[in-house]
């Protein structure tokens, strides 16, 4: 097996840290027109979930939705979402298509949200053979999944804005 180095996960994490901010701003402050690259842009409502429970309601809904499961096949195996012990990061386990969030920082679930969730079901969605991977997690393919996923389930506004700060497909 060759390890494949993720040259993109930071700026791919920053860009979504980014857009989740720019979200929460506008939650906060009841404006939801900004402007981006010299774009005024309406963020759309990004998804909070009250619990698991909502946020694997979520998974299943997502995973079958049919333009879905036609463009990706691994739609068709099911996610299951477990807490995760740590607080500082959410992760997809590929050897149990599991979707690990942390509960509670600071008296919030800060990862109880729809970005975070569409990013690891791009995870989970991935076709490659994980024990002999060609591509790096968070690579060009990773991208265009959870851009797609963004675009078509919260907005292409939402998937704009990711653009705009630096998350690319190809570099």
């Amino acid at each position: 097996m060759t390890k494949v180095r993720d040259t993109k996960r930071t700026s791919v994490y920053e860009a979504e840290s980014l857009v989740r901010r720019m979200f929460d701003l506008a939650d906060q402050r009841g404006l939801r027109t900004v402007e981006v690259a010299g774009s005024h842009v309406t963020l759309p409502v990004e998804r909070r979930f009250a619990s698991l429970e909502s946020a694997q309601q979520y998974v299943d809904k997502v995973l079958a939705l049919n333009w879905v499961r036609e463009r990706w096949p691994r739609a068709a195996l099911p996610v299951r979402v477990r807490a995760r012990s740590g607080n500082t990061a959410a992760h997809y386990e590929n050897d149990c298509a599991t979707i690990a969030l942390p509960v509670h920082r600071d008296n919030r679930a800060w990862a109880f949200r729809e970005l975070v969730v569409l990013h690891e079901l791009a995870h989970h969605l991935d076709p490659q053979d994980p024990d002999d991977p060609t591509e790096p997690a968070h690579g060009p393919a990773f991208v265009d999944r959870f851009l797609t996923l963004v675009d078509e389930i919260i907005g292409p506004e939402a998937a704009f804005v990711l653009r705009a700060s630096g998350i690319a497909v190809r570099d």
